[in-house]
């Protein structure tokens, strides 16, 4: 005798996990983009506004700011004390002119024009230079003044004016002669007064040095006996 197969029923197992159905993508609405247009049946999400800068805290009552340093106190002009004047002091006399070393040089009346030549080759050779030296005669005029005439007045004091070299004059014109440091004065002849005039012209113009050659009775006469 056959039996009917009888099938049993599936068991179901509550435990067991459902397939999962893959969700539709979600559109979200961007501030830059286009506006989607959501798909029917489904409402579009609302956006969330973009927050703005934070405004700035107040400040906070009662807290002190950074301290700010006090400005110095201006003075008036009535409060600045006026300088006093010191005493014065003596005035610094004026420095008395240097005075000229005399040196007396004894020679004849004919041999004094001689020795001035003399006395100013002693003069270069110790190294002084001939722009120095001024040499006056009382007499006759020296060989080189007459000379330097001749070419006429304009070229002879021409070459007193460059200094360059050394100056032979006569007493009557000295006083045109600028100053030099060493006169040399020639008592070659001439009158009295001749001389007399030379000699404190020469004294003047003279600024270290004095050198007479001459009589020196005649000399002392008129510089004086401490020559």
């Amino acid at each position: 005798m056959c039996h009917p197969v009888t099938r049993a029923a599936p068991t179901f197992d509550k435990y067991q996990l459902m397939p999962l159905i893959p969700e539709e993508p979600q559109i979200h609405e961007s501030a830059q983009g286009p506006r989607a247009t959501p798909s029917s049946g489904r409402t579009a999400p609302t956006p969330r506004p973009v927050p703005g800068p934070r405004p700035a805290a107040p400040s906070r009552p009662g807290r002190p700011g950074p301290l700010r340093p006090t400005p110095p106190v201006q003075r008036t002009q009535r409060d600045v004390a006026p300088a006093k004047p010191g005493p014065s002091g003596p005035a610094t006399p004026a420095a008395p002119a240097a005075t000229p070393q005399i040196q007396l040089i004894p020679a004849s009346a004919e041999g004094a024009l001689d020795a001035a030549d003399e006395a100013v080759d002693l003069l270069l050779d110790s190294g002084r230079a001939p722009g120095d030296v001024l040499v006056i005669t009382t007499g006759a005029q020296h060989p080189w003044a007459e000379h330097e005439l001749s070419f006429g007045e304009a070229s002879y004091w021409a070459q007193h004016d460059s200094g360059d070299d050394v100056f032979y004059t006569d007493a009557a014109v000295a006083s045109r002669a600028a100053s030099r440091p060493v006169v040399v004065v020639a008592v070659n002849g001439g009158s009295a007064a001749a001389a007399a005039t030379a000699l404190p012209l020469a004294h003047s113009r003279a600024g270290a040095l004095l050198i007479v050659c001459g009589d020196p009775q005649q000399i002392n006469s008129v510089l004086g006996a401490g020559v």
